[in-house]
C-alpha cells in the first residue's frame, strides 16, 4: 500500500530476533509516507500491518515505548547505526523515503524480543550508587532548603536524564561482561550530591564510585555528549564527581577532617 498523499513508501529494515539465544535475521517493511512522521509512527503501522514487502506474513515487531515525547526513554534502539529516541526520531532528518531506514536493538542490555532490551542494570546502578533524596516522608519536615538561583540553573540539566541508555549504549567503556556504571549514572551522583538535602548521602554515593564499576573505569571518550537526547553536560558531570572523589580520598587520609 502506498501513501495516498505522495505515492511513496518508507522502506524500513529491522533486525528481529524472537529470543536471545535465536539467530537473529532482517526483515524489510515498507509503509505509507506521511511528512512529520516518527520512526514509532511506522513501527505502529507495521503492528496493524505485519507483512513484509516480498509479501510474507509475519509477527509484529516487538519494541518498548511508553510516553512518546522523549520523557520516558524506553523506546531507544539504533537507528541507521546510531543510538537514539525512536519518538524524537523524524524519518525525515533519516533520507526517507528516498533511502532505507534501519532499526536494530541496542548492543549493552539483554535482549527481549527483536528491538526490545531489559534496562534494568540502569536502575539496579541508580540504586546502587543512592541517587535519591534521603527523606521517608513519615512525617511532616515543613518547606525544603531555599535553593538559588544559580544552583537551580546548574542542576536542571542534570535532572533531565531520562535513563534510556544511550550514552551507555555509546560508550567504549560500558559493556555487557563488566559492571561500569556509566555516565547517566554518575551525572545522577553529582545532581544529588549537589542538593541541600541530596548531600546527606554524598559520602555513600562517592564510596559506591570508588568501587569496581565506578568512576574510574571511565576513559572520557565523549561518545556519551556527543548522543545524549537531553544534551547533558556529561563530562561535566564526571570532571565534578572525579574532584569529589579526590577531595573525599585526602580527607580520609587524613582521617576524615
Amino acid at each position: 500500500m502506498q501513501s495516498p498523499d505522495t505515492g511513496k513508501n518508507i522502506v524500513l529494515k529491522i533486525r528481529r530476533q524472537d529470543r536471545a539465544e535465536h539467530t537473529p535475521h532482517w526483515e524489510e517493511f515498507a509503509v505509507p509516507y506521511r511528512p512529520n512522521m516518527n520512526v514509532i509512527s511506522c513501527l505502529q503501522y507495521i503492528a496493524g500491518h505485519p507483512q513484509t514487502t516480498a509479501g510474507q506474513e509475519t509477527t509484529p515487531v516487538v519494541y518498548d515505548s511508553g510516553c512518546l515525547e522523549e520523557v520516558c526513554g524506553a523506546c531507544t534502539m539504533v537507528i541507521n547505526g546510531k543510538v537514539r529516541q525512536a519518538c524524537s526520531t523524524l524519518v525525515d532528518t533519516l533520507g526517507a523515503p528516498d533511502n532505507p531506514i534501519t532499526l536494530e536493538p541496542v548492543g549493552k542490555y539483554p535482549l527481549v524480543r527483536d528491538l526490545f532490551v531489559n534496562r534494568q542494570r540502569i536502575f539496579d546502578d541508580l540504586k546502587k550508587t543512592r541517587c535519591w533524596i534521603p527523606i521517608d516522608g513519615t512525617y511532616d519536615l515543613g518547606p525544603g532548603p531555599a535553593i538559588s538561583l544559580k544552583s537551580q540553573e546548574k542542576r536542571y540539566p542534570l535532572s533531565r536524564c531520562i535513563s534510556c541508555g544511550c550514552c551507555m549504549e555509546a560508550c567504549p567503556q560500558y559493556t555487557p561482561a563488566n559492571h561500569f556504571v556509566g555516565a547517566a549514572i554518575i551525572s545522577q551522583v553529582r545532581l544529588f550530591n549537589e542538593h541541600p538535602v541530596g548531600a546527606a548521602l554524598k559520602n555513600e554515593r562517592l564510596d559506591a564510585l570508588m568501587g569496581e564499576g565506578g568512576i574510574s573505569e571511565c576513559g572520557k571518550a565523549g561518545n556519551c555528549v556527543e548522543v545524549c537526547p537531553k544534551q547533558i553536560p556529561l563530562l561535566e558531570s564526571i570532571a565534578t564527581v572525579q574532584r569529589q572523589e579526590t577531595v573525599k580520598a585526602i580527607k580520609d587520609f587524613f582521617g576524615g577532617h
